[in-house]
């Protein structure tokens, strides 16, 4: 089997034992969950040849049901063909848009928007949401979550751009025809994705896109 399939097959059988621990009052059921969801850390660990006890890390103790995680990138043009992008740290300076793991307690846009003070300095007014792609439709690589990824359009409004932050090693505005030369952090946005976050600056009628 194709390993996408087997990282889909880890992800929903975890989905499902979480789902089951939460509503099950039988004790024999629970070990059969808790025995479903070892087996979907199994494959997992195999996927990713490392010891199944970093793999049981990554979850934490949650309870209820399952649901994707929410990625949030923010997209910022300046002029006729400039994105705003940033070198991630944690991702050996790779470039990427501004963004982060949505927090609980914000909205989307406010996430988006803090997300670009945070990483880049500027303050920007989120104004539209342009995409929501399902993560396992594009080319990514594997990650242990499912995850859904919202590019929001975000207008500067002031601020000071830096040259790095805590978790940013550069920042800078990004002409279109150089997207193809950089290295990308595709675990966080594909040049696919930027491209079409082009399309929208150049067409702003165009209606947001959904896997």
């Amino acid at each position: 089997m194709d390993p996408l399939n087997w990282l889909l097959v880890s992800q929903r059988l975890q989905a499902l034992a979480q789902t089951g621990l939460a509503y099950t009052e039988s004790v024999y059921d629970r070990e059969r969950y808790e025995e479903i969801n070892t087996i979907g850390q199994q494959i997992l660990a195999q996927l990713s040849n490392v010891a199944i006890e970093h793999i049981v890390q990554l979850f934490p103790d949650e309870i209820g049901y399952r649901t994707p995680k929410v990625d949030i990138r923010a997209i910022i043009f300046r002029g006729t063909d400039e994105l705003l992008m940033v070198q991630e740290k944690i991702d050996n300076n790779r470039w990427t848009v501004p963004g982060g793991w949505a927090d609980i307690g914000y909205t989307p846009f406010e996430v988006a928007e803090k997300e670009v003070w945070e990483e880049t300095g500027l303050k920007v007014k989120a104004t539209r949401l342009l995409a929501v792609f399902d993560k396992k439709m594009h080319p990514h690589p594997y990650q242990p979550w499912y995850v859904y990824k919202f590019f929001i359009l975000c207008e500067v409004t002031g601020g000071q751009l830096l040259a790095q932050t805590s978790e940013t090693s550069g920042t800078a505005w990004i002409p279109q025809k150089e997207l193809a030369e950089l290295s990308l952090s595709t675990d966080r946005a594909t040049y696919s994705q930027l491209a079409k976050m082009f399309e929208f600056h150049s067409n702003p009628d165009l209606p947001a896109l959904c896997d």
